[in-house]
């Protein structure tokens, strides 16, 4: 289990969902601007940062290539790690082809998988929440394409300028492989993500669940004293989560009076 701790005056701050290139890149050039403020503003009191996938509305790595542009991010994100505060990051359906630049380049451990943290003592589930649970089974399918090591392959040989471009135009415009729900609260039963906490806790206890990918904040209470979160996005609604050691709170860049 990996474990941090949370020093006086520190805080730990989640986020997740930016989809930075949609629906263009000039389109999310001032959403960019405005997450980049919000991870300046953190090195004051940041003791770790979480980003739970899909920065990038589409992110495919290459052996020597890269997507174009984020040059802001991901110079931010090296100041910071730089600096010494640690950030992580959990790939989402939209960049989950990463294969070792995060880590390389920016100092960043990239996980594939939902993962225990321990923080100021208390037990985390953390994961950007896609393919978990009772739903989301458009997903589900298509991770298995995406995941197919023949699929990324024959992906890989496609020339960046085509393959690149015919994906962000399928990332934009296809529900299905966005993974995207109606951002509208479901109720408790049919959140499939709460469904996915509640049988966890069946066989384990975990104080927090944090997650992203339905694009919609929800603070919710689970049986014995544990809390589902989910982070929202970067897109309508700027919010993240921040936890003291005490109390996490889910906030909202810009607009808190």
């Amino acid at each position: 289990m990996n474990s941090i701790e949370v020093p006086s005056g520190k805080k730990i701050y989640f986020a997740s969902d930016n989809h930075l290139g949609a629906p263009t890149s000039q389109l999310s050039q001032p959403r960019e601007k405005k997450f980049v403020r919000w991870l300046e503003s953190l090195r004051k009191d940041a003791a770790a940062i979480f980003l739970l996938g899909d920065l990038f509305d589409f992110w495919f790595e290459y052996k020597t290539v890269v997507p174009k542009g984020f040059t802001r991010t991901l110079g931010k994100l090296a100041e910071i790690t730089d600096s010494g505060i640690p950030v992580y990051y959990f790939v989402g359906n939209h960049d989950l082809w990463m294969n070792g630049y995060f880590e390389e380049e920016l100092n960043i451990p990239v996980y594939h998988q939902p993962q225990i943290f321990e923080i100021g003592g208390k037990k985390f589930l953390i994961g950007h929440g896609d393919g978990l649970g009772p739903g989301d089974k458009g997903f589900k399918r298509m991770k298995k394409v995406f995941t197919n090591q023949a699929s990324q392959w024959f992906f890989r040989w496609l020339h960046p300028d085509f393959g690149v471009r015919m994906a962000q135009y399928f990332s934009v415009r296809n529900r299905m492989i966005s993974g995207e729900e109606d951002v509208q609260f479901l109720g408790e039963d049919k959140e499939w993500l709460v469904q996915y906490a509640k049988k966890k806790l069946e066989k384990e206890h975990f104080d927090f669940f944090i997650f992203g990918h339905r694009h919609l904040p929800l603070d919710i209470a689970l049986p014995g004293e544990s809390r589902y979160i989910n982070l929202g996005d970067w897109i309508g609604y700027f919010s993240y989560g921040v936890f003291d050691g005490n109390v996490l709170k889910l906030k909202y860049f810009e607009k808190e009076s």
